[in-house]
């Protein structure tokens, strides 16, 4: 819904196929689920909330709207209808509706952000996992499937000891209070029915999501409620892929879509400015960005959004960097997981065309093909910082998405809710195709 166009199932196959490994979803894990035997359901395993990063977790609209980017959109619906991920959104003409209608409005009075005029928009399924295992109704996009799929072999029970916390992943904290008292209403319903503490498990930026929810709980609350918090790839200083996004775009290579055109919405995505690089944390002579004119560290934000015509990425940045930016410890027992030995961007090296063209060149360093390895590794910070016990496990060759579906992440995962909270420092791994 929301467009005119449809396409065949196998279009939408052969249009999914063509994403690089990098981008959003990555098909092996639709195709290979976990083959391990399925158990019976368990009384001795504790209950689970999974928190995803962005980009996972669907999202649903309805519109009546004054005015429409072209012919090809609808101007009104009755029902509800998938806002993401459907995948006829990626073809082009149909992409401008989809632009209209799912990017935010921002005002730099209220310092508030809001849906396109006539456009409302949900999300679904919270507290089941649906909405976090496939991404998409015809079930190929798929992000969590396999990892539910492996605590469901282990004795989980979907929707009952596991369960999704999806959000509105454009949004910063600041701007889902709601979100926030309906995950506490969730961990105090789990605990109350299994008499268990909760863990909790993030993935990305929704590791963020869940300190940023830690930080605000009372340390009594914490220590009834909930039992540790497994996190995977986490940008905990920022990443620097966002400034790629916000200044050119990056269309996370889907081939019908140029990264001009998804700039658009990718600028009003509140959460690509929350997630740059911390002031706090990163070293202040890091170029970021470089350009024949100026060299961009995380001391130039401002300039930055003046110089890409940005000038409310600005405001965003504001509002949203101290939100977790300080890394204050969440007080509970945290395992802390995520990839190395990558290529992964450091630098963005522009020519005078910046910002309306793709970077030219890119200074790599270490980490997982997504977020460098000091970023994720921040969380050893928190040793002696806070009473309860911080394992770090670091995952050699390990990509960003993979590590919610590679099985020996899932086996350790399994060892920590079985009770084993001792983890190794570092775990090999080999996947095809990595440099």
């Amino acid at each position: 819904m929301g467009t005119r166009g449809h396409l065949c199932s196998g279009l939408l196959l052969a249009l999914l196929l063509g994403l690089h490994h990098s981008s959003g979803f990555w098909l092996l894990d639709v195709v290979f689920p976990p083959n391990h035997k399925t158990r019976a359901p368990s009384n001795s395993t504790p209950p689970l909330v999974i928190v995803p990063g962005k980009l996972g977790n669907r999202l649903e609209a309805k519109i009546d709207k004054p005015s429409l980017v072209n012919w090809w959109c609808f101007r009104r619906t009755d029902h509800w209808f998938t806002l993401w991920i459907d995948l006829n959104m990626f073809i082009p003409y149909i992409v401008d509706c989809w632009i209209d209608n799912i990017k935010l409005v921002y005002n730099t009075t209220s310092r508030r952000s809001s849906n396109s005029p006539g456009v409302q928009v949900r999300v679904p399924g919270f507290g089941q996992t649906y909405p976090i295992e496939f991404l998409d109704n015809a079930r190929l996009a798929g992000y969590f499937h396999t990892m539910v799929q492996h605590l469901v072999n282990m004795g989980y029970v979907r929707n009952e000891t596991v369960r999704g916390a999806p959000y509105d992943w454009r949004l910063a904290p600041n701007e889902n209070a709601e979100y926030f008292m309906k995950l506490q209403d969730l961990v105090e319903e789990m605990y109350e029915q299994y008499q268990k503490p909760v863990y909790l498990l993030g993935h990305s930026m929704g590791c963020h999501y869940v300190l940023y929810f830690l930080n605000h709980q009372p340390q009594a609350w914490k220590d009834k409620y909930i039992g540790g918090f497994i996190s995977l790839g986490a940008p905990w200083g920022g990443a620097v892929k966002p400034l790629r996004v916000l200044a050119s775009g990056e269309n996370d290579g889907i081939p019908m879509i140029s990264n001009i055109k998804i700039r658009e919405e990718q600028r009003m995505t509140v959460t690509n400015a929350w997630m740059l690089p911390k002031e706090q944390t990163w070293p202040k002579d890091h170029v970021l960005i470089s350009t024949p004119s100026y060299n961009y560290t995380n001391q130039d934000y401002k300039r930055f959004f003046t110089d890409i015509g940005f000038e409310d990425g600005w405001h965003m940045w504001e509002d949203t960097k101290n939100l977790t930016g300080d890394l204050q410890p969440p007080g509970v027992e945290v395992w802390c997981m995520y990839g190395v030995g990558l290529k992964t961007p450091v630098t963005y090296i522009y020519n005078e065309r910046f910002p309306n063209m793709d970077p030219v060149d890119v200074v790599y360093g270490d980490g997982d093909d997504t977020v460098d390895s000091f970023s994720m590794s921040l969380c050893k910070r928190w040793i002696g910082q806070q009473e309860k016990a911080v394992h770090v496990t670091e995952y050699h060759r390990l990509p960003h998405l993979d590590i919610v579906f590679h099985e020996k992440v899932l086996d350790l995962i399994q060892e920590i809710l079985e009770g084993n909270s001792d983890t190794p420092k570092e775990v090999r791994v080999q996947l095809r195709g990595k440099q």
